[in-house]
């Protein structure tokens, strides 16, 4: 699914990233852990190009996006993002949070069939050859309540469709990363990346983001989680990336790298943290 290949990144002088390529299956559930400044977060960043490589290449579905020519933005809707400080939009309803994103999308689709229509209208007039127009099925009306049905239709699934017309400053921080998280399922996405999505909770709210994000591992989900958690790590995980100093030191199972790591580096930082 994801195929990334020398992947480097650099600020200035710093190294962030110093030629990662690994591959990223669909249905693969991949934790990736190691020190604070070792490039997870810039590798995620990269992996939906929200920070540009600097070199390497990045094939998520048989298109290198990490090539400038790419219009990135259409692949980001196939690769959702759930964030540390949960990036919702305080000045918009919970439920306008969670549709924002599939309605502008869904009004593109409706718009760029409409000029199509125009432009072809305009040829027949002028050709003796008619081109048939493109159907359209759906008004305006019709898109906002279906994605509107779909975003409660996640709410309810996380026990928040009370919460549809209430603002993201009177929620709790669970309650918030679980809306990003059904914000980011509402794109319909083919991988969600999670940037260490439980390190801005309280204590008491990781346990009910945690048991949703497995509840997308049970259901085949395709996911690439930064995460400081081991022990849900290692039950979640099909596979774990330890990375340091900008590098992939060791991946394997998680019962390999938590039981019998092979590098000194990976195991001295389990002795720390376990």
């Amino acid at each position: 699914m994801i195929d990334v290949i020398d992947l480097k990144k650099h600020f200035g002088e710093f190294q962030a990233l110093k030629g990662i390529t690994t591959t990223i299956h669909e249905g693969e559930k991949v934790a990736v852990i190691g020190p604070s400044g070792s490039g997870k977060s810039t590798f995620l960043r990269c992996l939906n190009c929200l920070e540009d490589p600097t070199s390497g290449d990045i094939v998520f579905d048989g298109v290198n996006i990490a090539d400038f020519k790419v219009d990135i933005n259409i692949h980001r809707r196939k690769m959702g993002m759930v964030f540390q400080q949960f990036n919702l939009f305080n000045n918009k309803t919970v439920i306008e949070n969670i549709m924002m994103a599939p309605l502008y999308i869904k009004k593109q689709e409706l718009r760029s069939l409409k000029l199509k229509n125009f432009f072809i209208k305009i040829t027949n007039i002028f050709t003796k050859n008619k081109k048939n127009l493109y159907e359209i099925d759906k008004a305006k009306s019709q898109i906002v309540e279906e994605v509107r049905e779909n975003a409660l239709r996640l709410l309810k699934r996380i026990g928040l469709e009370d919460k549809a017309d209430v603002y993201p400053s009177t929620l709790s921080g669970g309650q918030k990363q679980r809306i990003a998280i059904v914000r980011a399922l509402a794109m319909n996405p083919k991988v969600i990346l999670f940037d260490e999505p439980t390190s801005a909770l309280d204590p008491e709210m990781v346990g009910e983001v945690l048991d949703l994000i497995k509840q997308l591992a049970d259901e085949g989900m395709t996911l690439v989680i930064v995460t400081h958690e081991m022990g849900f790590a290692r039950e979640v995980a099909t596979r774990v990336i330890f990375m340091d100093e900008g590098m992939i030191v060791e991946e394997n199972t998680p019962e390999e790298i938590f039981t019998n790591p092979q590098n000194p580096r990976t195991k001295a930082f389990l002795s720390k943290v376990l």
